[in-house]
């Protein structure tokens, strides 16, 4: 019994082999107990074949990220600006070169004196947006935002340029001659001083070759024409002189330039258009460098067809109305040292002015082109988002005009009211005190016999009561006494003298 005993607690402590647990690893439930080896083998191969595609597909997407990258970075450089060198914004064709740039760079040339083409220098008058390359830089954009212009950069340029009309470029000015004068440093004769000239005048005091040196300064009865410099003769007819600098002007080196005409006659001295206002930096000074309100004008100029030349006129009518006419002008001194040559007596201030050079109307244009658009836009033919703008609080004076027009800063000046002086106040006419009636009577007493006395019908008395009134002087006085209270006395000093 013992020995069963013990058999059953040695079996129970060491199972049969059969019964025994192995030491190794459970194969995953996703493998059979018994895999087919050739099943096995074939899932294996398809999945490092799946993991091999997918090692390639990322591979591949890399690749096609890093050509699309260096795409974006070519592209980028060839949509450079020529002026600025940076990414284009609102691009702009120039014809027929075809270079382009930024609107706002290509205005900016423009306003700087450029009249080429700002890559090439090849002659052109005409700027206009591109679509195409506009859309070329959209996708650019779509695919690499990172690659445009900051908001500050866009701002400014939107300031300058809208990027919605074309720009002209104004064709290049007209160059004055070089001063025709002698080698030897000696004065040059004057064009009638040579006999047999073709103008029909010969200079009394002609000029000899080589006998006047030039540090003695212009001979008599000559003087340097305002526009190309060279020697004329002042008595003769073809010499004009403009009445507010005091230069005179040949008539002969350039037809239309070397000549003061009428007033409102003359043409302005590089501004014959608006692309020349573009690119005149003083008309941006007349706004207080304003570019918001100057574009402002310049659209307007453009919608209703107003040249430079036709502003001026209103100018010049507009001061000719006023009391002191162009005085105001003369006494700021707008017109002197205007020209390189020495200018003539200063005429009296009152002096008639009938005449002006190109230089001196483009001076007056400068001058009334502010106040000239005040009583323009008060026609209402602008917008009425400009019309209805707000005015600023500091006016032309506001330090920060740069606010995409949300403010109005032309404010019309209005001369302060002047106080009353003493000498004002005495002119007044004085209330002239009533004459009682004594005084009257001792003015009938006084007469030995009274005249014969016209009868004037009393609004006091009715249409029936007649006065009698002693003279002129007493009819004027009687006139002056109070209605009231003095219209029984005249009636009983009346009934006395008859």
């Amino acid at each position: 019994m013992s020995t069963d005993t013990s058999t059953t607690s040695v079996e129970s402590q060491f199972p049969p082999p059969s019964q025994q647990t192995t030491l190794k690893r459970r194969a995953s439930a996703s493998f059979p107990e018994d895999p087919d080896d050739s099943v096995s083998r074939k899932r294996m191969k398809e999945e490092r074949e799946d993991s091999d595609s997918v090692v390639a597909a990322q591979a591949g997407d890399t690749v096609a990220f890093a050509k699309d990258s260096e795409l974006a970075d070519q592209l980028a450089q060839e949509l450079q600006c020529g002026c600025c060198s940076e990414l284009v914004y609102r691009p702009v064709m120039v014809q027929p070169c075809q270079h382009f740039f930024c609107g706002s760079c290509c205005v900016l040339w423009i306003r700087n004196g450029g009249s080429t083409c700002p890559h090439c220098r090849s002659a052109s008058t005409n700027v206009t947006p591109s679509r195409a390359l506009q859309s070329v830089l959209d996708v650019l954009l779509r695919s690499a935002p990172h690659k445009a212009r900051t908001e500050r950069e866009r701002q400014q340029a939107d300031e300058v340029y809208t990027g919605t009309s074309p720009i002209r470029i104004p064709s290049p000015r007209e160059l004055s001659p070089e001063p025709d004068i002698s080698p030897g440093d000696f004065v040059r004769p004057c064009p009638n001083c040579l006999p047999g000239n073709p103008y029909g005048w010969r200079c009394p005091q002609p000029i000899v070759e080589n006998s006047w040196p030039l540090e003695d300064g212009t001979p008599p009865g000559h003087a340097l024409c305002g526009n190309c410099e060279n020697v004329l003769a002042l008595p003769s007819p073809l010499t004009t002189k403009c009445d507010f600098c005091q230069v005179s002007f040949c008539g002969i080196g350039i037809q239309g330039r070397c000549i003061a005409s009428p007033i409102s006659s003359q043409h302005l001295h590089n501004l014959s258009d608006i692309g020349d206002l573009i690119q005149t930096p003083a008309v941006y000074e007349c706004f207080n460098s304003n570019t918001v309100e100057v574009e402002i004008m310049l659209e307007y100029l453009t919608a209703q067809g107003i040249t430079p030349r036709h502003i001026y006129r209103e100018i010049v009518a507009h001061i000719q109305a006023q009391p002191q006419g162009f005085l105001p002008l003369i006494q700021e001194e707008l017109f002197v040292d205007i020209h390189g040559v020495p200018a003539g007596p200063e005429p009296d201030a009152d002096a008639p002015r009938n005449k002006i050079c190109r230089q001196c109307a483009s001076e007056v244009f400068l001058y009334g082109l502010r106040d000239w658009f005040l009583r323009e836009r008060q026609k209402g033919f602008l917008e009425e988002s400009v019309l209805n703008r707000k005015d600023c609080v500091d006016g032309e004076d506001c330090t920060q005009q740069t606010d995409q027009g949300e403010f109005n800063h032309l404010i019309a000046h209005t001369p302060p009211a002047q106080p009353e002086t003493d000498e004002q106040t005495d002119e007044q006419p004085q209330e002239q005190t009533p004459v009682a009636p004594d005084v009257l009577l001792g003015v009938f007493d006084a007469l030995d016999s009274p005249p014969a006395l016209p009868h004037v019908s009393s609004p006091l008395s009715g249409p029936n009561l007649t006065h009698d009134v002693v003279g002129t002087s007493v009819l004027t006085t009687s006139n002056e006494i109070s209605a009231t209270d003095e219209a029984p006395a005249i009636h009983d000093t009346a009934n006395d003298l008859n």
